[in-house]
């Protein structure tokens, strides 16, 4: 490999969300990575650091131009300049859209499990949360097409947030998949916001579909919240964008994240972004070999040493779903007590839905040495603690 990621980097006392912990304690819950970014973005970002001026930044054509040749040639898709809209983050955008596509006491649509913060977007804005949730087999996912058009049909129901590809599952939705939920959502005039932060981060076989690509259905109903943060490990730059087709919609949401004061570029946010997607292929190619193989040593390890965990099949994000259904009736606690145990922290799934109660969700983004100690304390930790299902 051209980079080095088995890299150890000392992240305590750099004001790290994640490693703002014990030195004894291993975090690997937040979906942050442990690598340095891409060289390319170092670079660019030195360079514009030696330049000494900061002030108030514009979007320039690079800007636009990044994104549209990144999605042409990683995701066959054709974005037009007038789709897209600076963002700070996607959790911003998020928010500012909900505000200002439904009304407060309104319903906004989630398929449960996912990511957590969407309920906050949804609840701390006053409007009510409505679950359809994925249905679990004991070993994979799919969706109850039945149930989520029940739930479209509410006529309370204005917005469905789509988690593409989906954390904490790691799934890829397919083409059809997506037809499928793009038809339902017009049928019942629900907009479709769809999160593909992790759209970059998937297994080098498999690649994810945009959801405005699926259909001119699709297309004209839809949001699309996309980023480098994830891929490139830039979260702290506060750098997204906003992907919108339909003229009306695109306005409103304009509209919104500017009203929110959310629409504006730091200093180093075009430099960063263009960095990753005109010069950071090559890094990204290897990352993901990198997580793909390290998903599979997580596989491989519970397979030969805690065969009571089933682990959802994942072909995106570097984050994995345990089913740890067999040992413990309650995730929170199991995660509390593994934690004290000798310092593993992973995130406990019923914050991701009631139906994540016995799971935990696993970070893989880090140096193989490291996950290697992960899955150590956390089959010490099981062993030690054993079974607590009532």
């Amino acid at each position: 490999m051209k980079y080095d990621f088995d890299k150890i980097i000392d992240r305590h006392n750099t004001g790290s969300l994640k490693w703002d912990v014990a030195y004894n304690e291993l975090p690997m819950w937040v979906a942050d990575m442990d690598f340095e970014t891409a060289p390319e973005i170092i670079d660019a970002l030195k360079k514009r650091v030696e330049h000494g001026v900061f002030g108030y930044s514009i979007l320039p054509k690079e800007w636009e131009d990044a994104y549209i040749t990144w999605w042409r040639d990683r995701h066959n898709f054709e974005i037009e300049p007038e789709w897209l809209t600076f963002c700070t983050g996607v959790v911003p955008a998020i928010s500012s859209i909900v505000r200002k596509i439904t009304t407060p006491a309104e319903k906004v649509l989630i398929q449960t499990p996912v990511y957590n913060i969407f309920f906050n977007s949804i609840l701390n804005n006053g409007r009510n949360v409505i679950e359809s949730e994925l249905v679990y087999d004991g070993k994979d996912y799919h969706i109850d097409f039945e149930d989520l058009e029940e739930k479209l049909a509410d006529p309370q129901t204005n917005l469905m947030i789509l988690c593409n590809p989906h954390n904490p599952v790691g799934k890829i939705w397919d083409k059809d998949t997506l037809s499928k939920i793009g038809e339902l959502c017009y049928k019942h005039n629900v907009v479709v916001l769809s999160d593909e932060i992790h759209c970059d981060i998937t297994d080098p076989d498999s690649n994810y579909v945009p959801f405005a690509s699926v259909s001119d259905i699709c297309k004209n109903n839809s949001i699309t919240c996309v980023a480098p943060t994830k891929a490139f490990n830039i979260a702290g730059l506060q750098t997204a964008a906003v992907v919108i087709p339909n003229k009306n919609l695109h306005h409103k949401v304009w509209r919104g994240l500017n009203t929110d004061e959310v629409a504006e570029p730091n200093a180093f946010a075009v430099a960063a972004t263009v960095a990753a997607f005109n010069e950071g292929g090559e890094w990204l190619n290897e990352l993901k070999r990198y997580i793909t193989d390290n998903k599979a040593y997580v596989r491989e390890f519970i397979e030969r040493e805690l065969p009571m965990l089933n682990l959802t099949p994942s072909k995106a994000t570097y984050l994995l779903w345990l089913d740890c259904s067999n040992v413990t009736d309650d995730a929170t606690v199991f995660a509390d007590q593994i934690r004290e145990y000798n310092g593993l922290y992973l995130s406990a799934g019923r914050q991701f839905g009631e139906c994540g109660k016995c799971f935990l969700r696993l970070n893989t983004a880090c140096p193989r040495s490291v996950l290697e100690d992960g899955m150590n304390r956390f089959k010490d930790a099981l062993l030690a603690i054993g079974s607590n299902k009532q």
